[in-house]
């Protein structure tokens, strides 16, 4: 995996550049899957399990992936306990909460325009044939 290092101010973070680290996390973050595991540990302390049961058609693949990321990124503590078989338990930290908050925005918007979307698709979908 390529990391770009990033030596600047946030203000440099420009997503339009290609080279931007701003866009790389962005694209990373920008997936269904971080999205719904974001939401769903909410201001909870979770097991591997109870995020993968709460989760719908996560596979445990896409799930360790996910996690793997968002705690690269810093948004994830992960915390295992010494025991056998080790308890493995996931929370968000003050950046994760602060995405988690931004992802309550989105999740606001679609419940409010959702009618508004279908409509159009059924439109679109109609004249595209």
């Amino acid at each position: 995996m390529v990391t770009k290092q990033y030596s600047g101010s946030p203000e440099d973070a420009d997503l339009r550049r290609a080279d931007s680290l701003a866009r790389e996390i962005f694209s990373d973050l920008a997936n269904k899957w971080a999205f719904l595991i974001v939401e769903e540990l909410g201001e909870r302390t979770l097991r591997f399990s109870e995020l993968r049961n709460g989760i719908e058609g996560i596979s445990h693949k896409m799930l360790t992936q996910n996690l793997r990321m968002l705690e690269r990124y810093g948004l994830v503590d992960r915390t295992v306990h010494p025991e056998v078989p080790p308890r493995v338990e996931y929370t968000l930290t003050a950046p994760g909460r602060g995405l988690r908050a931004t992802i309550g925005g989105m999740c606001d918007w679609t419940h409010q325009y959702l009618g508004a979307i279908e409509t159009a698709r059924r439109r679109f979908d109609a004249t595209a044939d």
